[in-house]
């Protein structure tokens, strides 16, 4: 273990997109845990779109972030609850070392042959998000046909993974490269996908799903939403999930769309936070972890190795820099 533990600290907020000079790396002593508590090294780093959003007010500044973070216990106060050697989920990322409470970590099941940063990926909070939405929010039926905004991301590739496995019709998925379409169709199982800087969404949209959609999955929100909108057939689902084209310009101009549509459709349109729906971690397990050992899912994950480029990590992700889910790994 080293000597000295190093936190990742915000120092001013951004208007736009964030930069290095927005954030600090300080450098203490390794904190003593306290009676009942235990000290964790970091192992995994999730960055996650959300960030950027709690950058604006809720991280407070010159203080520690906070992420999900997956780490082992290298020293305890209470080894009942919290064994030394045990791997826990926690959320005091953006730290090397972080002291912890029982009520504050998940200790993870032991599932042989499973990688552990499946945990901040596929079995972690990216794809809860993802099979939440499918199957609590859209109610996903067999054979119904899905768009995916921001497909290539961490939780649209496991939106495109479960939803094949769950018996989705057609699937189709916006990205912003043509590297990331294609990965999309020739990895993830995507039937079609487009790159949206190539024309008007609700152009490229109609090309890739002329007879229209049932369902749209929305982690970008913007011109995507009013896109699918307008392509949904009746009864047609939407479910909210991020809205990453205004993460960086709050001046976005409105979504436009025919309201008429939602009335005349009998569409819905539902977003939720995946923190209210802890419930369904232990179905999620159920319904990935054979398809993991089978083969029958893979993890999409792009990987940085080193906390020193936790920041290059995160910045990287909020200009599309990542392919799958992207994690930071100590070495």
């Amino acid at each position: 273990m080293t000597e000295t533990a190093l936190t990742v600290q915000q120092t001013a907020r951004p208007t736009g997109f964030p930069a290095a000079a927005h954030f600090r790396f300080a450098e203490s002593p390794v904190p003593e845990p306290a009676p009942g508590t235990a000290l964790v090294e970091n192992l995994w780093w999730s960055v996650d779109p959300y960030h950027r959003e709690m950058m604006d007010a809720d991280f407070e500044l010159n203080a520690p972030l906070e992420g999900r973070t997956l780490g082992r216990i290298v020293a305890t106060r209470d080894p009942v609850a919290l064994p030394e050697g045990e791997v826990v989920l926690h959320r005091q990322g953006w730290r090397t070392h972080a002291v912890v409470r029982p009520e504050e970590v998940r200790r993870l099941p032991h599932h042989t042959g499973v990688p552990l940063s499946a945990h901040l990926s596929l079995l972690g909070g990216t794809g809860l998000t993802a099979y939440v939405g499918l199957t609590r929010i859209a109610r996903l039926r067999e054979g119904d046909d899905l768009f995916v905004s921001g497909a290539a991301g961490g939780v649209g590739t496991a939106t495109g993974r479960f939803a094949r496995l769950l018996g989705a019709g057609r699937l189709i998925g916006s990205a912003g490269s043509p590297e990331k379409v294609k990965y999309l169709t020739e990895q993830v199982g995507y039937d079609t996908a487009f790159d949206y800087h190539d024309g008007p969404v609700a152009a490229l949209l109609a090309e890739a799903a002329p007879d229209g959609i049932d369902l749209f999955v929305d982690n970008v929100g913007g011109d995507h939403l009013g896109a699918a909108i307008g392509a949904l057939r009746e009864n047609g689902r939407v479910v909210r999930i991020g809205t990453i084209s205004q993460y960086n310009d709050p001046a976005a101009p409105p979504v436009v769309f025919d309201h008429a549509d939602v009335v005349e459709k009998g569409l819905r349109i539902e977003g939720f936070l995946v923190r209210n729906h802890r419930d369904v971690q232990e179905e999620l397990y159920d319904f990935a972890v054979p398809h993991l050992l089978s083969g029958a899912l893979a993890l999409d994950e792009t990987v940085v190795d080193g906390f020193d480029r936790i920041v290059e990590a995160f910045l990287l992700m909020l200009r599309g820099g990542n392919t799958g889910k992207i994690l930071v790994r100590k070495v």
